[in-house]
């Protein structure tokens, strides 16, 4: 792009304007918690070293997640423990069973923020109790309880 200015200058140039940054990508730009006192980090960390869970990897991700979206700390690795052994029956990312299986996720982190977030900020999940939350994700009978299951084996209920 060529533009001659007032005083017969000649700039030559490209306009280029930022990618956008998505929420994953603005969280790490914060530094990221010192979780190394957190009783919350061992227990997470050994329920799905247990099963040997890919989750696993990702345990600080959950906390980090559950702290921004105000969530109880054992909900999102619950549910992807139900929905997908922790990852170990995950289709591109999704940890979670997502939009009935469909989404896909460019990592676990993103997945992990997206469904906190959705959880946190979408009308049909916020100010919800759990037991609430868990109808609206999955109506099926059984599964608030199977969620809560695992809830009570990571960690006692609060």
């Amino acid at each position: 792009m060529m533009k001659i200015l007032s005083t017969g200058f000649v700039l030559a140039g490209v306009v280029c304007t930022p990618a956008p940054i998505s929420r994953v990508q603005t969280a790490r730009v914060t530094p990221s918690p010192d979780f190394r006192d957190d009783p919350r980090l061992p227990a997470l960390r050994q329920f799905f070293a247990k099963a040997s869970c890919p989750a696993l990897y990702y345990a600080k991700v959950f906390i980090e997640a559950a702290d921004v979206y105000k969530l109880d700390w054992r909900l999102l690795p619950s549910i992807s423990y139900v929905e997908s052994t922790g990852g170990k029956y995950a289709k591109n990312n999704n940890f979670f069973g997502w939009d009935s299986g469909k989404a896909s996720f460019d990592s676990p982190v993103e997945a992990i923020h997206h469904v906190g977030y959705k959880l946190s900020h979408s009308n049909r999940y916020r100010a919800k109790s759990v037991d609430m939350v868990l109808a609206s994700y999955n109506p099926d009978a059984e599964y608030a309880a199977k969620v809560k299951s695992v809830m009570r084996r990571i960690a006692p209920l609060e």
